[in-house]
């Protein structure tokens, strides 16, 4: 049960068969539909979640706009680190972008993991550390890349972007107009075709 997210905690520390099964014991699936939120702004986050599979969209609304703040798609983790700590209401929606299924681990189960197999707290801080590191990297892209190099970037990590989220989204966190995102696509199939 839950391979991906047993091969993803593998990949990083040393676990025995038994302690991977514990992941059975302390996770919960939950599948969502299109459109459906998994969290919403100004609710207290409860649970750090690991994507089997689908989409998730991160992000907030401000003076009645949505402003798209990232992108998650299967073997991520997600949730509302700020409102998961400090059991506070978050700020963030996150949303399937098409039928997603969610491995969800609440605080106390999560600390009872940990208690069970400290290895599994050494994974946890390094998941941290990965949306961190993510968050810095989303962060200097915006401050230090043009649109047109954000947009590829995102294609060469997730080449069925287009597929999985619309248009509008990736143009919004691109900090772009759906226009724009247009005109971009087109320029890199001319580049492409010459």
């Amino acid at each position: 049960m839950f391979t991906l997210l047993r091969q993803n905690i593998s990949a990083v520390v040393s676990v025995t068969e038994a302690e991977l099964g514990l992941l059975d014991t302390y996770f919960l699936r939950r599948i969502l539909k299109k459109k459906e939120m998994l969290q919403t702004e100004n609710q207290v986050c409860r649970f750090i979640a690991f994507l089997e599979t689908g989409a998730v969209r991160h992000f907030h609304t401000k003076n009645g706009d949505e402003k798209t703040c990232d992108l998650s798609f299967a073997g991520s983790w997600v949730t509302d680190f700020q409102s998961f700590n400090t059991a506070q209401p978050g700020i963030m929606n996150l949303q399937a972008l098409e039928t997603t299924s969610v491995l969800l681990i609440d605080k106390p189960a999560l600390l009872a993991l940990y208690q069970a197999c400290p290895r599994y707290e050494t994974f946890g801080r390094m998941v941290a550390e990965q949306v961190a590191q993510r968050a810095t990297e989303i962060a200097m892209s915006l401050s230090s890349e043009k649109p047109e190099e954000r947009f590829v970037n995102l294609l060469r990590k997730q080449p069925d972007l287009l597929q999985k989220v619309p248009q509008k989204y990736v143009a919004n966190f691109l900090g772009i107009s759906p226009e724009s995102l247009s005109r971009i696509r087109n320029r890199l199939v001319k580049k492409e075709k010459s």
